[in-house]
């Protein structure tokens, strides 16, 4: 790759030069100066754009709970918008933008994670997923020149998005922006392609904000009312598109709404039942919740029993179901007698099947190597232990290790993780003749694991989780998640946890019932038994696949439109030519509303350091 260009011309070099001497140069603070000089000359030009992306980051930070606010995702990604189609932003700037965006995102959204492992794996995870959005600079800053960018943006944040969900092990999609909308208006549309379409749904509204607002900047200081042409210029056809696109997400949502505010008001002939869900708490919360399994185990076994009593009372609806959460009881209760009994009996107290969150035994259980499965098993309050879900995304790093003795170099918490191996099955159990979906805990974040939950009969959903190893913020973000799952499968979602929170979710995402964290609790609520099947559950996929198609399409098109992913050396000269111009007071500026376009007086440069000149294309006419 061919390195950038110097922005001005030092003239031809001579032979005929004297030679000097030059003396070692010496320590001290002559050297510290320079290097401070140097390092105040690379960051004053691209202090701005920084500042913005760290802005842009915190921004869709607090667009998660425990904040919640939704709404601070659009500005957010028009921010960031803003940075990426600087023409003096290069590929490389981009890359870099990204990250920073990535890190002041990350940092402050999982610091639940430092808990369980320490702050060294929690900052190196930010990092990691801070690498998405600057694959997401780079691919933005390449697709800028093309006609119409806010949509290959959206496209390319498609990819990103799609990308950390499936690797590195298996992928980690907390962070994905759709969850943010759990609470916005935007999250009807989960119904019709889940959370990647409502996060694309975000950054199409985002970054059109940002065309419409960069056009509106060319408009007031090129077609003021000053200017003879004002009444034309203020009819721009470049923000026509943006205004299509934010258009287009309101009308859709428009359209799905109904039928989801339908849906969450119980209209229709479904049948309803009551189901209870069990919140036993622990004495301590930490990583020596394992050390507590017993007194856990006698937490939910107490609560269970104080729902009976309150049932027999008649202060509370007899369940037919009754829900307890991943790793209620730790100790194997097939072979632990006393467990099974402790079970059975809460069982058989409230008359009604519990769902059970244990541990068991995995075929080839050596001393060394204590493989288990993280199961859910259905106890009937007459025959005993029934069908069970063995959780078949398991998580790296705390239920699992992968290349566990180069990690317990890393981090004194690596000999914690587990040795839990992946289940298998259709994800749905029987209970009381209700066909059950289970996403234990961690499956919740992944969109297959409840579509095929539903695809397979479920007509129910529910989230045993245990959060007794994380705090409430956690908690919060993982229940927004269990929200759109309710709105993307039209179905009611029962979350169970050990610590909290536990809520009772209707399809339109509403919270019908709900716990505060680290406190005994249940929960008792009718829902309705729903069968039918959403554009997302079994379209999704599909739908996802054409959103990253497009975003792999504007790579390949912008490819071929730059010449190649890499701008040769001579396709600088354009903006040498500009920055000559705008010192002579001339006005070489393409058209206005184009990605890239440098603010109107700006003599800032392209980002040093990179192997390129701002995209020779990007300069090129109607690109909106």
């Amino acid at each position: 790759m061919a390195d950038a260009e110097p922005d001005t011309d030092t003239g031809p070099e001579t032979d005929t030069a004297p030679e000097t001497t030059t003396e070692p140069e010496p320590a001290g603070p002559g050297r510290l100066a320079r290097f401070g000089d140097r390092l105040r000359r690379a960051l004053l030009p691209r202090l701005t754009r920084l500042l913005v992306s760290v802005l842009a980051g915190a921004l869709m930070c607090v667009s998660f709970p425990p904040w919640g606010w939704w709404y601070c995702a659009f500005p957010a990604l028009a921010a960031l918008g803003w940075v990426l189609t600087r023409t003096q932003t290069t590929r490389a700037g981009g890359f870099g933008y990204g990250l920073v965006f990535g890190l002041a995102f990350y940092v402050p959204l999982l610091p639940w994670i430092g808990s369980l492992v320490g702050t060294l794996p929690w900052l190196a995870l930010a990092l990691l997923q801070a690498l998405f959005p600057a694959l997401f600079g780079l691919l933005a800053v390449l697709v800028r020149g093309l006609p119409g960018w806010p949509v290959w943006f959206a496209a390319e944040w498609a990819v990103g998005e799609w990308l950390k969900s499936v690797v590195p092990f298996g992928g980690f999609p907390w962070g994905v922006v759709g969850f943010s909308q759990a609470g916005g208006p935007l999250l009807p549309l989960a119904q019709i392609g889940g959370a990647p379409l409502v996060s694309v749904a975000v950054a199409l509204v985002g970054f059109s904000l940002t065309a419409i607002g960069l056009e509106i900047v060319l408009w007031w200081r090129h077609g003021h009312p000053d200017h003879a042409a004002a009444t034309t210029d203020a009819a721009r056809p470049e923000v026509v598109l943006p205004g299509v696109c934010i258009c287009v997400v309101l009308l859709g949502t428009a359209l799905v709404w109904p039928a989801v505010r339908q849906a969450g008001a119980g209209a229709g002939a479904q049948p309803s039942i009551t189901v209870a869900a069990v919140q036993g708490n622990v004495p301590r919360l930490g990583l020596d919740f394992n050390a507590q399994r017993r007194a856990v185990l006698d937490n939910h076994v107490a609560e269970t029993l104080r729902l009976a009593a309150d049932v027999q009372a008649g202060r509370a609806p007899q369940p037919m179901v009754v829900i307890w959460p991943e790793n209620s009881s730790d100790i194997d209760p097939l072979i632990n007698a006393d467990a099974g009994a402790e079970i059975a009996q809460a069982a058989r107290a409230v008359h009604a099947p519990i769902l059970v969150g244990t541990v068991l035994r995995a075929p080839g259980y050596t001393p060394k190597n204590p493989a288990a499965t993280n199961t859910v098993m259905v106890w009937d309050d007459v025959t005993g232990p029934g069908q069970r879900h063995d959780k078949k995304i398991v998580q790296p790093f705390g239920e699992y290790l992968p290349w566990r003795s180069f990690f317990r170099h890393i981090s004194s918490y690596a000999d914690r993780a587990g040795f839990f191996v992946p289940g298998t099955g259709d994800g749905v159990v029987q209970a009381a003749g209700v066909p059950i979906g289970v996403t234990t805990c961690w499956e919740v974040i992944f969109d297959r694991a409840a579509r095929e939950a539903v695809l397979n009969g479920a007509q129910l959903l529910t989230v045993p989780t245990n959060n007794a190893t994380f705090d409430e913020a956690m908690s919060a973000q993982q229940l927004a998640f269990a929200r759109l799952r309710a709105v993307e499968h039209d179905r009611y979602v029962v979350v169970a946890g050990t610590t909290g929170i536990s809520a009772v979710i209707a399809p339109d995402g509403r919270e019908l019932a709900r716990t505060k964290f680290f406190e005994p609790a249940y929960l008792d609520a009718s829902v309705r038994l729903k069968s039918g099947l959403t554009v997302a559950t079994v379209w999704g996929p599909a739908i996802q696949i054409g959103l990253i198609v497009i975003g792999v399409a504007a790579v390949i098109a912008a490819m071929l439109h730059n010449g190649g992913f890499f701008v040769r050396r001579h396709e600088g000269s354009f903006v040498r030519r500009r920055r000559t111009a705008a010192s002579a007071g001339l006005d070489l500026q393409p058209d206005a509303g184009r990605a890239g376009q440098p603010d109107a007086g700006s003599a800032e440069k392209p980002d040093a350091g990179s192997a390129e000149e701002p995209d020779a294309g990007s300069e090129d006419k109607g690109s909106t």
